[in-house]
């Protein structure tokens, strides 16, 4: 299994981690955040695989994918940070 974590005070809610998501894991919150835009925000980690893409689409780099150790399995593999990456 693996952890999404985003930093939703500085999301822009390009939506372009929800669109490179083929899980389907991250969706944009009703709310609104401290930009007055609807954030991204993990709504079911239960079906992540750790692949990383919603980090390396966004453009904010204010995603972090961190793989937990699975039983039976060696040590996690690595994180997967935001880069930036603008199209």
């Amino acid at each position: 299994m693996a952890k999404v974590i985003i930093d939703t005070r500085r999301c822009k809610g390009c939506e372009l981690c929800v669109d490179a998501c083929p899980q389907g894991v991250i969706a944009m919150s009703k709310s609104l955040n401290d930009k007055g835009v609807h954030f991204a925000q993990p709504a079911r980690l239960e079906d992540c695989t750790g692949c990383g893409l919603c980090a390396i689409m966004c453009p904010e780099a204010i995603i972090e994918v961190e793989r937990e150790e699975a039983q039976g399995q060696g040590p996690p593999g690595p994180a997967h940070r935001g880069s930036g990456a603008r199209s």
